[in-house]
């Protein structure tokens, strides 16, 4: 008797055990968490934790609380998609991610194949969302409206002048790159030079000798803030002084501190400084109280859980259909980078480029400044 009485008990916690589980909604968070990318996987896990704490904190979801798992992909396009298929085996049903457009590309096919729903805050090469995938979304921009922005400051700014293109041979370098040259040319600017490097790789002298041999007067780069910061420097060392300019893929502060001095000067284009909208100052505070700056795309992985949250409770459902239905109908979210609304393919309907100039401050610190 005692032992019936042992059992039933125990099947009762474990019902109770399941139903918690069940009760919880599955979000995953993936990026890059280890490599050079390692600073950008950081703003990624922070933004969405934060948001899941506060989230679960006001009462979750449609009354459940989010769980969250965490994928690294090491800015490796095999390893996001093994993520990705980790995260289908775990029954994830959300996930924030991926960071690099080329790890984007495939995990993102795996998501829709599982109709798990897909938001990255950084990837954004045109083609994540022009491949009509329903369950792929975006908080971030697209590289053709940031090309054009780039380009059209160049042909402002440059005309005249010798511009040379590096990219590093990425899905989200070369798009860039690309794009901003279809925006220079149609500006009747011609580049000097137009080359690819190897991610990875520490010495390209090479490629400055080429850069320095061509006179040019800009280097525009396409790809994020580790080579760009070593081709700086190296620029330097061979008495190359004319500036660079990049994409969202330097907006880290580890550029400067891998370009050092020679990153005075360097421009940039990235959407207006999202830590200093009114809608994001509470929690720009909490970031700051774990001493953390949550810079560039912290609080675009932020935004994209109070997307899916907001989506939720206006669908009154958790079936990722009638989510999605409501996301792609074009209603506005409210999110501490604004108002976001999406389109029939994805993308954020708001272009909000700008230009920035890294430059020393009075504490000698060099840093990003919205021109």
């Amino acid at each position: 008797m005692q032992r019936k009485l042992l059992f039933t008990a125990l099947s009762a916690v474990a019902l109770a055990y399941s139903g918690a589980a069940s009760a919880q909604i599955k979000l995953g968070v993936a990026g890059p968490l280890s490599g050079a990318n390692a600073a950008f996987g950081a703003q990624l896990r922070n933004g969405v934790d934060q948001a899941v704490e506060d989230i679960n904190a006001a009462g979750g979801i449609l009354g459940k609380k989010l769980s969250l798992s965490i994928g690294d992909d090491a800015a490796d396009p095999k390893q996001g998609r093994n993520v990705a298929n980790k995260f289908v085996g775990d029954g994830i049903t959300w996930v924030v991610g991926h960071f690099n457009s080329s790890v984007t590309m495939p995990a993102s096919e795996t998501y829709n194949e599982n109709a798990i729903i897909d938001i990255t805050p950084a990837s954004t090469n045109p083609q994540i969302t022009e491949r009509g995938y329903q369950f792929m979304f975006r908080t971030c921009g697209r590289d053709d409206q940031q090309g054009s922005v780039a380009g059209k400051y160049l042909v402002e700014h440059y005309k005249g002048k010798k511009i040379a293109i590096v990219q590093d041979k990425t899905t989200y370098g070369k798009g860039l790159a690309d794009e901003t040259k279809k925006a220079l040319n149609a500006g009747g600017v011609r580049e000097v030079l137009y080359e690819g490097l190897n991610v990875g790789e520490k010495d390209y002298s090479a490629i400055v000798s080429k850069i320095k041999a061509s006179g040019a007067d800009l280097v525009y780069y396409g790809g994020v803030h580790t080579e760009a910061g070593l081709l700086v420097r190296q620029m330097r060392d061979q008495g190359v002084q004319a500036p660079l300019m990049g994409g969202d893929g330097i907006a880290s502060e580890e550029f400067a501190s891998i370009a050092g001095p020679g990153a005075d000067g360097t421009l940039m284009t990235f959407p207006p400084d999202p830590r200093l909208r009114p809608e994001a100052a509470e929690v720009v505070k909490k970031f700051e109280a774990k001493k953390f700056n949550p810079e560039t795309y912290t609080l675009y992985s932020y935004a994209a859980v109070q997307v899916l949250k907001q989506a939720a409770e206006q669908a009154k459902s958790l079936d990722n259909q009638a989510i999605i239905d409501i996301m792609h109908s074009g209603k506005p979210f409210k999110t501490v980078i604004g108002d976001i609304s999406h389109d029939k393919k994805g993308d954020v309907t708001r272009a909000d480029y700008v230009v920035y100039r890294w430059q020393k401050g009075p504490d000698g610190k060099i840093t990003y400044k919205q021109l």
